[in-house]
């Protein structure tokens, strides 16, 4: 449990966090699309042949939308988690929710500016929930191309305020994080996507360096026989067979995803992802086949609804 004695929220909300630059070329593009298993079944899938190479002529790759959930990397792994009196262990940090807004369609390499501000902490007792906002802007355009909202579990972290008027704060609206429910009907698309045996440490190469996702013995710390898949990695799994499905492989047509980290994910296992409709919102539920257990849950909202459907 943590020492609440040298909590102050006032010195929480003051709290600056530093600006960070992320940037990315074409190649960091397309080994991330490699990363969340594009092409790994057909290596000239019709649908995503263009996120690793310049199909049919096209000048530059086209960058998958949860490509932007790597913007926010520098403020969750280089140690800028930092808030006055909040004292955890990075090796028992897990991955809860992650938010996007997209607000155009990301070029196939730039240089961002992100500014992070905290979006919300809570004290759960034996853990915190702590939630991190950063906004992307193009450097040069100083266009705002994104945000991201992540929601981190810090397991042994809670216990900081006082244990009868716990500490909660959140800075963003409600709506901004809806409450989902999983329909009972049936799925309007089902996808089936295979995870490798080394998708972890192809998905690292993206930037996310937790040791969880690649070594025995930090994994095994944290209460898990082996390492496991990021989160991120399963949602980028998700959101492709959103794309897919639903989408008809017109990824620009996406403006939100919203993902709920219910359970790990093994490297090698397979994922089934299920989709429904609801207006210009599919809402999704990923599934590991093996064990026929859910693991990730969320929505991904469109512009419009491609009239082939």
């Amino acid at each position: 449990m943590a020492d609440n004695s040298r909590f102050d929220h006032d010195l929480v909300l003051a709290h600056k966090f530093p600006e960070t630059t992320f940037t990315y070329t074409e190649r960091d593009a397309a080994v991330y699309a490699l990363g969340v298993g594009a092409c790994g079944r057909n290596a000239i899938d019709s649908d995503e042949l263009k996120y690793v190479y310049h199909e049919n002529g096209q000048q530059f790759v086209q960058v998958l939308p949860t490509f932007a959930a790597l913007f926010s990397l520098g403020s969750l792994t280089n140690g800028s988690i930092d808030l006055p009196g909040l004292q955890y262990d990075p090796r028992l940090l897990l991955h809860g929710q992650q938010y996007i807004q997209i607000y155009k369609p990301f070029p196939s390499s730039a240089s961002l500016i992100n500014k992070v501000s905290l979006a919300g902490l809570h004290d759960k007792g034996k853990a915190a929930i702590l939630e991190l906002e950063t906004k992307s802007y193009e450097k040069q355009s100083g266009e705002l191309l994104c945000m991201n909202r992540s929601t981190i579990y810090l397991r042994g972290a809670g216990g900081f305020s006082n244990s009868s008027h716990p500490y909660s704060y959140s800075n963003y609206r409600e709506n901004q994080a809806p409450a989902l429910k999983i329909p009972e009907s049936q799925p309007f698309a089902v996808f089936e996507d295979c995870t490798q045996p080394s998708q972890a440490l192809l998905y690292r190469l993206s930037g996310d360096y937790n040791p969880l996702h690649s070594d025995p013995m930090i994994a095994e710390v944290a209460g898990f026989p082996r390492p496991i898949l990021h989160g991120l990695c399963s949602l980028g799994f998700a959101v492709r067979a959103v794309i897919k499905c639903i989408c008809r492989g017109d990824a620009n047509i996406i403006t939100t995803i919203s993902g709920r980290f219910l359970l790990h994910v093994y490297p090698g296992e397979t994922l089934i992802t299920e989709m429904w409709l609801e207006g210009s919102r599919v809402i999704y539920q990923a599934k590991v086949k093996e064990r026929n257990r859910a693991v990730l849950s969320g929505f991904v909202d469109l512009l419009r609804v491609t009239s082939s459907l």
